[in-house]
């Protein structure tokens, strides 16, 4: 018999070795931790978080630590991050002496506002004594959760992945004052896998990985597709390397899973910890932040600065000497850590139990890469966050490149069905045309993408030649939504904006919209379900899409709700975009022009939104002739044409009394009597270029024509010319008006 040579294995590594059985497709059933009968009274957790973990829902655990007691001036949008990937945060913590799991914002920025104390293990049982004995006095018992406390909750609660920034460790000199982190004892002996950037870069990482070793932790660095062989460093927070090599590295995030999987069903309660590096470009360099690092440490000794003060004053002069970098830095490292334990929840809820939940992909002509939210971070501290669309080098963005695009689409897209009735000879009256009602009929279905942002963004993508289009969107976590993603990617449409609502929003649907006909395909009945995109607002979302593609155009539908498309509106001036606006319908056109009590808070006046020429918000309009009337009315009933500003620039047009026969010259009597040129002057100072459609009768275009305009000079245009602006208004000085009619050529100035 041949002889079995037999190597020791260490319990942690007993797991990494099993992976590989665990990534064949078998399922398994949700292991939780053993809790006793009376958890109940001290635990609180979320209905969203317990209505995940029943439907084996990707979890992701977040600290309250990084709200109470972080040094960020903006908000961090890691929950947001979190469900872009597809899961759903728990943010955790103690709420006036309540351990809970799945914090609301409101719930933090409580916390925050009446000053939460840090609650690591130690601190847990005392603060939720506080509701076992009904105590009001004595502070306000919040706790913001350290990473000790964060996963001490998160276990209770049965989440098995959680994402930070940097994990404590053992402090330089540790051998001597036995300064050591509580998060590397509590990864000893509480099983959650957390996400990092390793251990704060200014600890003795040597040290700490000895440490870790000795607690019997598996830690494990991403190679980002590597790690066949070759050295991985452990990370050091700022810097990508800390010149020492991390014990293992992990490939992927479906290798994580296997391994937080693998970890459970043997029953090893030690906890796992994944390092991720900081995202390329937000990272320092290795030797500059050595030196930063050793000033700053030298300088707490000298100073006295130990224990728990040291920590804060090493952070507080490390910032100084990089001069802020290190800001933007430890908030890309953040975000990406985040993203990452996303991807690693998702992975292993598929390996559990078959979670439906599974990102979406965007096939490129190179590789295939998910298509998720996140935060920008780590160019600059005002960095807006971003969407992630296709490499690993933006700043948040892990494993994605943002890049620019000349026209993004913000609208709607629906799965169409069109059902045109094919019944037979009625008797004695020759062919049947039309459906009998209250029955069932004979009919031809089929089935299209459509919406009208969709619509416009494949006509734009197809003028192109598959040029840089984007549509930004939102579907559903069903068929209907599978269907649209699977047909834009089929058609090679960028589909890396359009959002899928998962599991967390459990009444979403996709858009739909079924149409009923004839036999001559004449329109019997329509029903249109279009509820997903006034029901749902991402406003924080849509700002990162317009951030990430940096449209030259951002084109807005009407089908979304009046505080989003004003939402959209803030967005597109934020980033510098040209703006127009399709009306959609009647009804729907309105909501360009709403009422005073529901524009944001934020906008003092009715105008603020939209802006006047030449600052006007939204460059170019294309009602039809119905929409236009309707959008005219919506601004003159809620203020819009009563304001002293728009008052200004119509003024200087001149044109406010005897233009009819004018106006009738360029269009018709009919025309003219309609009121279509007078409402569209109306609304020049808001939209300065105005495309009415009049069906057989072509196009009315309306604009404000800026000075030097080659078509003020043309002898052939001169006619079309309504009026000239002669004095030099500040508001107006800039500007000429001109109404023409475009009938065989409706194209002509579009």
């Amino acid at each position: 018999m041949a002889a079995r040579t037999l190597s020791r294995v260490s319990t942690p590594d007993m797991a990494h070795l099993l992976r590989q059985r665990l990534v064949t497709g078998r399922r398994f059933h949700s292991g939780r931790p053993q809790q006793n009968l009376h958890l109940h009274r001290l635990l609180k957790i979320s209905p969203e978080v317990s209505a995940a973990r029943a439907a084996n829902t990707p979890l992701v655990a977040l600290e309250s630590t990084i709200y109470t007691h972080g040094a960020f001036d903006e908000k961090l949008l890691l929950e947001e991050i979190v469900r872009s990937h597809g899961a759903v945060p728990a943010v955790c913590g103690i709420l006036a002496g309540v351990p809970t799991v799945g914090l609301t914002p409101d719930e933090v920025d409580r916390m925050v506002r009446e000053g939460a104390k840090k609650a690591s293990r130690r601190d847990l049982a005392r603060l939720a004594s506080r509701s076992l004995l009904g105590a009001s006095g004595g502070g306000s018992g919040h706790g913001g959760t350290t990473i000790a406390g964060t996963m001490i909750l998160a276990r209770l609660a049965g989440i098995r992945v959680f994402g930070t920034g940097g994990l404590g460790g053992v402090h330089r000199g540790g051998e001597r004052s036995m300064d050591v982190s509580a998060d590397l004892t509590e990864l000893g002996r509480t099983r959650v896998a957390v996400v990092s950037s390793g251990c704060k870069g200014f600890l003795d990482i040597p040290r700490t990985l000895e440490f870790l070793e000795t607690q019997g932790v598996l830690v494990s660095t991403f190679a980002d597709g590597g790690g066949g062989g070759e050295r991985v460093d452990f990370p050091a927070f700022w810097a990508r390397e800390s010149g020492v090599p991390s014990p293992s590295c992990v490939r992927d995030e479906k290798e994580a899973a296997a391994i937080i999987l693998a970890q459970e069903l043997l029953g090893v309660e030690s906890g796992l910890l994944f390092a991720n590096p900081i995202p390329e470009q937000a990272g320092i360099p290795r030797e500059e932040m050595q030196a930063v690092i050793e000033i700053a440490v030298r300088e707490a000794e000298e100073d006295g600065f130990t224990g728990s003060e040291n920590t804060p004053y090493v952070l507080k002069r490390i910032r100084e000497l990089t001069h802020g970098r290190s800001m933007p830095a430890n908030m890309a490292l953040v975000r990406a850590n985040v993203a990452r334990a996303a991807k690693i929840a998702v992975e292993l809820a598929k390996l559990m139990d078959g979670s439906p939940v599974t990102p979406r992909t965007v096939k490129t002509t190179t590789t295939t890469k998910t298509a998720s939210y996140v935060g920008a971070g780590g160019v600059s501290q005002e960095s807006s966050p971003t969407v992630e669309v296709k490499s690993k080098a933006e700043a948040a963005a892990n494993e994605g490149e943002i890049h620019p695009v000349d026209l993004l689409v913000a609208g709607a897209v629906a799965l169409d069905l069109n059902c045109d009735y094919a019944g037979g000879v009625a008797a004695g009256s020759g062919k049947k045309v039309s459906p009998a009602l209250h029955t069932s009929n004979p009919a031809t279905i089929n089935q299209s993408v459509g919406g009208v942002g969709h619509n416009i963004a494949l006509a734009a993508h197809r003028v192109s030649e598959g040029g840089k289009v984007r549509l930004c969107s939102m579907v559903g976590d069903d068929i209907a939504g599978s269907t649209i993603i699977s047909a834009l990617e089929a058609s090679g449409m960028d589909t890396s904006s359009i959002r899928q609502l998962g599991h967390e929003y459990p009444s979403t649907r996709t858009a739909q919209y079924v149409a009923v006909n004839d036999a001559h395909k004449n329109l019997v009945m329509a029903m249109a379900d279009m509820a997903i995109f006034s029901t749902h607002s991402f406003p924080a979302y849509w700002d990162s899409a317009v951030a990430a593609a940096k449209p030259k155009w951002l084109v807005i539908d009407a089908n979304w709700a009046e505080a989003d498309i004003q939402a959209w509106i803030q967005a597109g001036q934020t980033h510098g975009a040209k703006m127009a606006f399709e009306p959609v319908s009647v009804a729907k056109s309105q909501r360009l022009f709403p009422s005073p009590a529901t524009s944001p808070k934020h906008h003092h006046h009715k105008t603020d939104a939209l802006g006047l020429y030449p600052r006007a918000s939204i460059s170019l309009s294309t009602p039809n002739q119905h929409e236009l009337l309707a959008m005219y009315e919506a601004a003159k009933r809620h203020g819009y044409l009563d304001a002293p500003a728009w008052f200004d620039v119509v003024d200087a047009f001149g044109i406010m009394s005897g233009a009819r026969q004018q106006f009738v010259s360029i269009t018709s009597a009919e025309m003219a009597d309609s009121g279509i040129p007078v409402q569209s002057v109306s609304l020049l100072p808001y939209i300065p270029t105005i495309i009415t459609k009049l069906g057989a009768n072509g196009a009315l275009l309306t604009a404000l024509l800026a000075r030097g305009d080659p078509r003020l000079r043309d002898p052939d245009e001169a006619r079309y010319v309504v009026s000239r602006c002669l004095n030099d208004h500040p508001t107006s000085r800039y500007t000429m008006s001109g109404t023409r009619r475009s009938v065989a050529r409706p194209s002509r100035f579009i």
